[in-house]
């Protein structure tokens, strides 16, 4: 069986290894158009901000693995079309400008996704950048060094971290975003509003609820402001992290999608297309708050797709579990953990939902010291299905997420929450576990 895989970033990667474990006699050709490969875009603020000094410690594996595990890897080839009837792909190797045609049995469809770069005038003006691999994230620092004032537009998780690590440096930062509140996907208005209020105290300026309308230029083409409809404001460099979009043009119609693109695959990763498989960014997920098929684009999705792609290719072995969008943020010694719905998402996809909030500490008060966990509960009003959670603390809570995934993900209800068995240690909890004591409240 040949199987051609074409993209090699998580899901990539994941699948490459899954195949060649699963499959030992499988030829694997991959292709990608990058230099690198496996590449965690999730520490690209912690490189931006000095934590993680060197580069190459946010890649987990490199094409000289791919190969020795048996693949063939073909990097800098950019493929340039696939014709699903001939099961061909052809790419041009980057570097010499050869073109090559490749037949394959199955493909593997991992090309992931790119930033979403909106139609604003001036856009085009030097330094400003994205946000996504390795490349992008060289030029960020290079122009950094001699950037004073920086603007980043996106509240989202990555955005957010680019601000704290600019700050940190010393960096004078604005934070645009369209919405009324950043990190609306994750977290809902108490846990914005402290955060918000955080950021504030440590001297952004924060432009809530403000679209950029467009970028102003110099006479060297390079950025020195940014206006919304209301407000301008002085850049030497702008970071566009408005959200991801699935690259996935090379199949055209061959295969179903949803509106945005993303491939919509089946529990065992196998297209509309039976000798077509897709994970990662390019593909849909199972979410199972809203028991709907959703595009979620993390790290963690895409490793287990991969992996479930090697599992699969030959037949159906291993079932997709679904996500729950489960994902942690550190910002300025806040921990943060969020998994599923939160109440204001789940209002409007009108499900019958209600929360709870509860602050608590999260060990005994006679210890010598402890801290307040900020917690909600989101569960459905009939059924008491827990739909999603969220937990805030100067304490690391965030594996505590974690536990909520998994009571998402196995349809638990809030009385089963409220009673789940958890150790009692004095310096690490209370007899009841804040857990519980969250189910609890939301069962009063």
């Amino acid at each position: 069986m040949k199987v051609v895989v074409v993209g090699c970033t998580h899901a990539g990667t994941s699948a490459v290894k899954s195949i060649l474990k699963n499959e030992p006699g499988a030829d694997v050709v991959v292709y990608e158009r990058n230099d690198n490969v496996s590449f965690l875009s999730c520490g690209i603020a912690l490189y931006v901000g000095g934590v993680v000094k060197n580069a190459q410690d946010l890649f987990y594996s490199n094409p000289e693995e791919l190969t020795s595990l048996g693949a063939t890897v073909h990097m800098e080839h950019n493929v340039t079309s696939i014709d699903t009837e001939l099961k061909q792909v052809t790419a041009v190797n980057l570097k010499t400008n050869e073109t090559t045609v490749t037949s394959y049995d199955k493909l593997v469809m991992t090309t992931g996704s790119w930033p979403i770069i909106p139609p604003i005038t001036g856009i085009d003006a030097h330094n400003i950048l994205l946000c996504k691999n390795y490349n992008q994230a060289n030029q960020i620092i290079e122009s950094a060094k001699d950037a004073k004032k920086i603007v980043v537009v996106g509240g989202g998780y990555i955005g957010i971290e680019l601000v704290e690590a600019f700050v940190e440096s010393g960096k004078d930062v604005t934070l645009i975003d369209g919405l009324d509140r950043i990190l609306n996907k994750y977290l809902d208005k108490p846990f914005t509003d402290k955060l918000e209020q955080e950021l504030v105290n440590q001297g952004v300026t924060l432009a809530l609820g403000e679209n950029v309308a467009r970028f102003e230029a110099d006479d060297d083409s390079n950025v020195k402001k940014v206006h919304t409809k209301s407000q301008s404001f002085d850049a030497d460099m702008v970071i566009l992290c408005v959200g991801f979009k699935p690259s996935t043009e090379l199949l055209g119609d061959s295969v179903d999608k949803l509106p945005n693109g993303a491939i919509i695959v089946d529990e065992y990763m196998q297209t509309s297309h039976p000798d077509i498989f897709a994970a990662g960014d390019s593909a849909i997920v199972h979410y199972n708050p809203t028991k709907t098929d959703n595009y979620i684009p993390l790290a963690t999705n895409a490793v287990r797709q991969g992996l479930l792609v090697g599992k699969n290719i030959s037949k159906p072995t291993l079932a997709y579990r679904g996500t729950q969008g489960t994902s942690g943020l550190y910002l300025f010694g806040w921990k943060i953990g969020s998994t599923g719905l939160t109440i204001e998402n789940a209002k409007a996809q009108g499900l019958n939902a209600d929360m709870v909030y509860l602050e608590d500490n999260y060990r005994p008060e006679f210890m010598p010291t402890t801290e307040k966990v900020m917690m909600q509960l989101i569960f459905d009003k009939e059924t008491k299905r827990i739909l999603g959670g969220q937990l805030m603390s100067k304490y690391d809570i965030t594996q505590s997420a974690n536990t909520l995934s998994l009571a998402v993900q196995n349809n638990m209800t809030v009385e089963d929450l409220a009673l789940s068995d958890f150790f009692f240690q004095p310096h690490f909890d209370r007899p009841w576990n804040y857990l519980n004591l969250l189910a609890q409240a939301a069962m009063d």
